[in-house]
């Protein structure tokens, strides 16, 4: 028969009853708060050794009272394993210590904030600011940091709508979606007013009954980026616009409808109503060179515009003024550092004002009209070259005739005449006082053969001493008064003299164009057989082609019926 357990009144479990019924590691210590007593799962604790029991000791040494829960590592040989222990006072001042394996607990607990942590980071680290709104669309969560210059405190409670740019409107926002948002983009206002552009993703929330209860998302700023592409996008379409008129002043061989073509691509590309090409003059004064406008605004005409202009070409960036009700701009064109015009354009002041991207195409086009001012002077120097005596300005022997013959084949020629002039006594002035001299004398000749003409008349030297002068829309009695206009003038001119008894005259022969009855070949052989008629009667003098019979007969149909 077994020995009966001896009476326990207070009904409490036996100390070695419970240690070898706990699941879990459980000691009992001594009032010394040695090990008196352990079960199974605690002898392996005690076997794997370590300081956990050390420190458990000091732990209970330390507490006056029920010292409580305790957590601590154990090394064993298959990982470390977190006990949590509660401590119990026994009578005799012995202590209950009842271990419970927290290890998982431990783990998921530190991977929980583990996981927070991480997606605290994640989402600072890849956004500016993230964001809740409750149901009354207004803010519940903002980053710490807070945003848009704003604290987290001054944001939380507000209405996002406040934030929003003026010209968002009434648009919906993505702080109260009832859908996900993903990259959408939003302009929103910072503390200082400017604006500033966001990269927003959110997601909607719902309660148990699907009723919404707010969003939730992440703002990233681009302002940098956008303001960039949008400068990019700028540049490319400036330099494309740029390379378009370039290109334009290059295709076209001749540089003064060239201009045109740039003044209508400038006015285009800058949505201008209008613009003007100046040129600058051999005196440096700035005059039209191409229009494009369907109306040209009279500040433009008047000469109100000539002391803008010189202001104008005393500015080394574009100039902007109001002339009348036009909104201009204008810009110096260049060339090796020489001033050689301007370009202006104009809007209507009710228009746009001029912004920094247009300056910045005028400027760019200013620079390539400056190109084609200097390409134009050069061609009109070349021209010059081919078409005008190096000497004297007048037109050459092949470019006068070449002209003459023009003229004279056009179907409306009016009467004309042609004046044959040659030199007295200049191969003296070469003999005496040597060939510069001389290139005096025939200097001063295309001075007097110039002054006076009127606009389409043709004068001309055609080698040596010999000169001609077509006059247009004139008689034989205007012919001869400018055959005595210029033997007149020569009297300024008798200081270029060889000697007194050799002074310098003019022989002229004039030659009355017969319209449609001669070529031009003709009619200067009529005018320098004249010029000798002119020589015989002692120089200094002119003479009138004759008109010959058969055209004296055509001419009066009448003279056949004479009697």
């Amino acid at each position: 028969m077994s020995e009966v357990p001896p009476a326990n009144p207070s009904g409490a479990v036996p100390t070695p009853t419970l240690l070898a019924a706990f699941p879990g590691p459980a000691i009992r210590l001594d009032s010394a708060h040695a090990v008196a007593a352990a079960n199974a799962a605690a002898d392996e604790l005690l076997c794997a050794g370590g300081r956990w029991l050390a420190d458990i000791q000091g732990w209970l040494a330390m507490c006056s009272v029920a010292p409580g829960l305790r957590s601590l590592p154990v090394e064993l040989p298959r990982g470390v394993m977190i006990v949590e222990w509660a401590a119990t006072p026994l009578p005799d001042g012995e202590i209950l210590l009842l271990g419970r394996d927290a290890t998982l607990e431990r783990q998921l607990r530190q991977t929980l904030i583990e996981s927070r942590r991480r997606y605290k980071d994640l989402v600072e680290v890849s956004s500016d600011f993230a964001w809740e709104t409750g149901s009354d669309g207004r803010f519940v969560f903002v980053t710490p940091k807070g945003a848009l210059g704003y604290t987290s405190d001054a944001l939380i409670g507000r209405n996002p709508k406040d934030l929003a740019v003026a010209e968002w409107g009434d648009l919906p926002l993505p702080f109260d979606s009832r859908r996900p948002v993903d990259q959408a983009e939003l302009w929103l206002k910072r503390v200082d007013d400017l604006p500033a552009c966001f990269v927003v993703s959110a997601v909607p929330l719902f309660g148990p009954q699907g009723e919404w209860m707010g969003a939730r998302g992440v703002c990233r700023e681009t302002t940098e980026q956008v303001l960039r592409s949008a400068e990019l996008a700028r540049v490319r379409n400036r330099e494309k616009m740029l390379a378009h008129i370039v290109h334009t002043l290059r295709d076209q061989l001749d540089a003064q409808k060239a201009l045109h073509v740039a003044a209508v691509e400038t006015a285009r590309a800058l949505g201008a109503d209008g613009c003007r090409i100046y040129r600058a003059t051999e005196t440096g004064a700035l005059r039209p060179a191409a229009d494009f406008a369907a109306e040209i605004p009279e500040e433009l005409l008047s000469d109100l515009l000539r002391p803008v202009l010189e202001e104008i070409a005393g500015s080394e960036d574009p100039h902007e003024l109001t002339l009348g009700a036009n909104r201009l701009l204008a810009a110096r064109t260049e060339h090796r550092q020489a001033v050689n015009g301007a370009v202006v354009i104009w809007r209507g002041d009710d228009s746009d004002p001029w912004d920094d991207e247009d300056r910045m195409l005028l400027s760019g086009v200013a620079d390539h009209i400056g190109i084609a001012h200097a390409h134009l002077a050069y061609q009109e120097r070349l021209r010059r070259l081919s078409e005008r005596d190096g000497l004297t300005g007048l037109f050459n022997r092949r470019t006068f005739f070449e002209r003459l013959d023009e003229v004279l084949g056009r179907p409306d020629t009016g009467p004309s005449a042609l004046l044959y002039v040659d030199l007295d006594n200049f191969k003296a002035v070469n003999d005496l006082h040597g060939h510069q001299q001389g290139d005096a004398v025939l200097k001063a000749i295309g001075g007097l053969l110039t002054n006076g003409v009127r606009p389409g008349d043709l004068p001309g030297r055609l080698g040596g001493d010999e000169f001609v002068l077509w006059l247009g829309r004139t008689d034989e009695g205007q012919a001869v008064a400018v055959a005595e206009r210029l033997l007149a003038g020569m009297a300024a001119l008798r200081h270029l003299s060889a000697s007194p008894d050799k002074p310098l005259g003019l022989s002229i022969g004039i030659a009355v164009h017969r319209v449609g009855r001669e070529t031009v070949q003709e009619l200067t052989d009529r005018a320098d057989s004249a010029m000798y008629d002119a020589k015989k009667r002692g120089k200094g003098h002119y003479a009138v082609a004759p008109v010959s019979m058969e055209t004296a007969v055509v001419a009066d149909p009448m003279a056949e019926a004479s009697p």
